[in-house]
């Protein structure tokens, strides 16, 4: 589709932002046609170019987070702690609808970025923030990363962690993408709402937000005083139909029963086990519950008979809810994935496919998705079209609005 047909073509969003999440919400608008400008400090630019390089980021030979989500975007950089910089930040923000920064706080006020400071000089602009714990209360200034505010502090790490053992360990970033979608669902609202009014409006959105949202059934209990011990083992699990098995062929696979009045007698007869059915043990479902050990260890060797491919023809056949627990080795082969538009071709250096953001439209289809910004590699082309002329970029450049950095 022709980049001037897409939804948000005539947008100009500035990503001063660092890292993922609030980045992720900029990614968005990039791949649906807006102009978004990424404002990356000096030097090493955004840290989000050097996380790949992290001991907890799988090696793939090409910085991937980068292109992944950054990718469709300018860049300039800019030296936000000189005037000159500023002076050249609020140039662009004249004739930008949106800012996306996940700045914290003390941070936006020491180096003039605050809403209030953008506002009075654009009234239209929309400002959308991204912190680990919220805008307000006493820990709004602290640094919160996914692990920290989303899985920590969320109670997300302790609502899985199984009895007797330490919390698990979180892959990176995985609290921080789903973060950013709600922060573009914010902004779109806000966008929505200046059709309406003509105002912009400031959006907020944190970690610690978007994870007590992820960890929804446990936290509203929570309020009300409910509360799950620890996870039992999987060989003593609170429903042993409601528990992983693994197949013949050494996969492991997700059994989801939940309508048991309907499924369980199904199930018995798929596994030919019509006798469970008047077992005094497990005709009702009060009493699999309290024999949930014993079931488990007469459900295991029957698993454990049939491979994977023979579970999923014959669950779904029957109605019977099953998922193979998926490896990350699966998705390269993974036609689904492929068919249902989650990958989809991409324009990077080294990089044949790529994630797409988890919607489409139907009307929408999107091209291969574009590659990620060098440093800077924009600078001159943005500072053009903001109306800067050859003199007073020089002037700028010697002020320290661009840092060391020589403009293209």
């Amino acid at each position: 589709m022709d980049q001037a047909s897409l939804p948000f073509a005539g947008i100009r969003v500035l990503d001063i932002a660092s890292f993922i999440a609030a980045p992720v919400a900029a990614t968005i608008f990039a791949d649906y046609g807006a102009d978004v400008i990424k404002v990356e400090p000096p030097g090493h630019g955004d840290p989000n170019r050097q996380t790949w390089e992290l001991a907890s980021y799988p090696k793939a030979g090409i910085n991937f987070p980068w292109e992944m989500d950054s990718r469709g975007k300018r860049s300039i950089a800019l030296d936000l702690r000189s005037r000159a910089g500023r002076e050249v930040l609020y140039r662009l923000v004249n004739k930008i609808d949106i800012v996306i920064t996940n700045y914290p706080q003390p941070v936006r006020e020491r180096l003039g970025i605050r809403y209030e400071d953008l506002k009075a000089k654009h009234p239209k602009l929309i400002y959308a923030a991204f912190s680990g714990y919220g805008e307000e209360g006493p820990d709004k200034d602290l640094v919160g990363f996914d692990v920290t505010a989303f899985f920590a502090r969320s109670g997300l790490l302790d609502s899985n962690r199984y009895e007797g053992q330490p919390p698990g360990v979180v892959m990176p970033a995985q609290g921080d993408r789903s973060s950013g979608i709600s922060l573009f669902a914010g902004i779109m609202i806000a966008l929505w709402m200046r059709e309406r009014t003509g105002e912009g409006s400031f959006v907020s959105s944190s970690l610690l937000a978007n994870g007590l949202w992820a960890n929804g059934v446990g936290a509203q209990a929570a309020l009300l005083g409910g509360f799950l011990p620890p996870r039992p083992p999987r060989d003593r699990p609170r429903n042993a139909l409601t528990n992983a098995y693994q197949t013949a062929d050494q996969r492991w696979v997700q059994l989801s029963i939940v309508r048991e009045e309907r499924d369980w007698p199904i199930f018995c007869k798929l596994i030919d086990r019509l006798d469970w059915l008047t077992d005094p043990r497990f005709d009702t479902t009060a009493k699999r519950r309290a024999a949930s050990a014993e079931l488990v260890a007469l459900v295991d060797p029957v698993m454990a008979a049939k491979p994977w491919s023979w579970w999923r023809e014959k669950c779904d056949a029957a109605g019977i809810p099953i998922g193979l627990i998926g490896r990350l080795q699966d998705l390269p082969d993974d036609v689904q994935a492929r068919a249902s538009g989650a990958v989809v071709p991409s324009m990077s250096p080294g990089i044949s496919e790529t994630l797409a953001v988890p919607f489409q439209l139907d009307r929408v289809p999107l091209g291969p998705r574009p590659a990620a910004p060098r440093l800077g590699e924009h600078a001159a082309d943005i500072l053009a079209q903001a109306g800067f002329g050859v003199d007073e970029i020089s002037q700028l450049a010697q002020e320290g609005a661009f840092g060391q950095q020589q403009l293209p």
